[in-house]
Formats: structure tokens, sequence, C-alpha cells
């Protein structure tokens, strides 16, 4: 989405906002009307409660209280209900919001390193992935975030991406002239055309339809997200490529933290290591259990690629590393090939 439509649509959704009643004031008065002594955080996701990431929040808001003896207090918003991703950045910067979890590849406009998380075949599993991003690279990209007004505070996962479609791919020529699903990001679109294939950019909320209706032919995503939205009952093959992750990014606003009092970022801190640790573990279980019932389904067929099939797909994509090496910085990239 260009700035100036997503700068419309927050507008718009602004707007929508302010006429309910719930959401008529400020952080400033919502603290006021808790007692001086309260600290509100609004905390905004798209995503339903019973996901890792719902499940992240809510014991996020779990622990701070309790820590706390309510003197903060946390409201979470799930499935969008407030902001989706691409207007999330923005909320938080008016502080209509005051932490939320985007992917990464939702903020890579705002952090050009954050395309690393895009590149194909760059983490073999969810292990190397979290030792990129525990690693002094990782939580430098977190760092970066201050210099556009936002501060990054920890990572979320969500597991390794699948490819599914309405054929067979076993080799990357299997994709040729296929149209899939992806997120907004060039990397994500390179990706595919590296392979032959088209993409069309479109919400996640409407990939079941539009493959049900035929305007697509396949997508990506982790085996939870196929599971929770059904697109393998729409989708008779699922490769299991392992070919990219999917993350998310917990973040707030410089203003907002810098406002902290020294002990109330502890415990913020100290709560939300404690829920990503939590969230991380359910997205990793749920996952593997996502793949199990859909295989015990039997409505889609898996495809487990042979190392000589992954290897095809490796070479095929490869290249898209060096198309962003200079955007990305090539000693970035090589940090994350070296967390393998």
């Amino acid at each position: 989405m260009s700035q100036k439509k997503r700068v419309f649509s927050l507008l718009a959704c602004l707007m929508s906002v302010l006429v309910l009643p719930c959401c008529l004031y400020s952080a400033e008065s919502d603290n006021a009307l808790a007692g001086s002594q309260s600290l509100v955080i609004r905390f905004s996701h798209t995503v339903a409660n019973e996901t890792a990431k719902g499940q992240m929040a809510l014991k996020f808001k779990e622990i701070l209280e309790k820590s706390s003896q309510n003197r903060i207090r946390v409201e979470v918003s799930p499935n969008g209900e407030m902001f989706n991703d691409d207007q999330i950045a923005e909320s938080l910067l008016l502080d209509y919001v005051q932490m939320a979890a985007p992917s990464a590849s939702k903020l890579t406009e705002y952090i050009k390193q954050l395309k690393l998380f895009d590149l194909p075949f760059i983490f073999k599993d969810m292990k190397a992935v979290d030792a990129f991003e525990q690693s002094d690279a990782g939580q430098g990209i977190l760092d970066s975030f201050t210099q556009r007004g936002l501060y990054g505070l920890g990572y979320l996962h969500n597991g390794m991406k699948q490819l599914s479609a309405n054929k067979a791919l076993k080799v990357p020529a299997d994709a040729k002239g296929l149209k899939f699903r992806i997120m907004n990001s060039d990397i994500l679109e390179a990706q595919f055309h590296a392979v032959g294939a088209t993409t069309r950019d479109a919400p996640f909320s409407q990939v079941y339809s539009l493959i049900a209706g035929g305007a697509l032919d396949g997508q990506e995503n982790t085996w939870s997200n196929i599971l929770t939205k059904d697109l393998y009952k729409v989708q008779p093959y699922i490769t299991e490529s392992n070919h990219g992750v999917l993350d998310y990014v917990v973040i707030t606003s410089v203003a907002f933290w810098d406002n902290l009092q020294d002990d109330e970022k502890t415990l913020v801190r100290e709560a939300l290591k404690e829920a990503i640790a939590y969230g991380n573990s359910i997205a990793s279980q749920k996952d593997e259990e996502a793949k199990q019932k859909i295989v015990q389904s039997k409505q889609a067929e898996l495809i487990s690629l042979s190392k000589d099939q992954r290897d095809q797909w490796i070479a095929a994509m490869r290249p898209v590393w060096k198309k962003y090496e200079t955007e990305i910085g090539k000693e970035l990239i090589e940090k994350a090939v070296n967390s393998n």
C-alpha cells in the first residue's frame, strides 16, 4: 500500500474509531479515569485470541497487571478491531495504541533491514531464526526502530512457510505461470518471479475466497495459518518447503516508552520477555499440531521434497539475495546465514 493510500486509510479508520463511545478518550484521559497511579497500555493485533500471538498478548496482560499490582493495565484488541498492520505504525506514533506486533514484512518501509526475513531459504528452521534474532545483529535491527520514532521490544514467532497450490509443486518449473498471493513485499514478489510465477498482494482475510473463486493458484503460509483459514480445503497440494519465515515484531513508540518511569520499563520488559517465550512455545506446538491435522484430514496431499528437489528451489530463488544485498546489507545477510 502506498504512503498516501495508507494515510487516507488510517484517517478513515480513526474517524470510525472516534465515533465509538469506548474509544472517545486519549491515553492521558484514560489514565486519568483509571486514577493517577494507573497506566493503560492498549495492545492492538490482527489475529484471534486463540492464536500464538493472541495468547502472547493475553499472557503479557496477565503477567504485567499482576507484577504491577494493577498499577499498569493492558487492554488487548484482537482481530484488527482497532487497526490493521498497514495502519499500526502511524497509530502508535499518534498514541491511539501503545503496543502492537505486526509481521516483519509490514514494517520494511520503516526498517529496510527487516527485508532480511523475507529472503527465501535464508534460515533452515526456527532454531536458526531464534539464534539470529537473539544475536547482536538481530537486536541491532530492533534498536534501529528509534530513528523512526518507534521502539523495538522483541520478536515473536509464527513459523516456517510452506507452499500450497492447485497443482503439485515438486520443482521450480512446476510453479511457472501460476499466480500466488503474497503480503505487500517486493522481495516476496521477486521470489515468485524467480520461478516464473506471478503474484497478487491481498489481505490474509481474503485468501480463501480468492483461491476458491479461482483468482489465485497458490499461496505461502505457515501450517497454523493454512489450517485456521481452511486453505487446505481449497488447495489440494501442500509442499513442505520451509522456504521462508513468518515472524512478528513487538513495537511501541519512543514517545510512549520515554514517558515511562524506570521501574515501569523494567516491569514491561520482564512481562514481555516471559510472554514472548510463552507465545513462541505455543507457536511451535500449534504449527506441528496444524500440520498433523491437515495430513489426517486427507483433504490435501503433502509433498516432501528430496534433497535434489529442495536444492533446485534454493538455486532458483537464491539470486533474490544478490538483488537486495545492497539494501539489506551483505554483512547482515552473512550473519543470518551463519545462524544456521
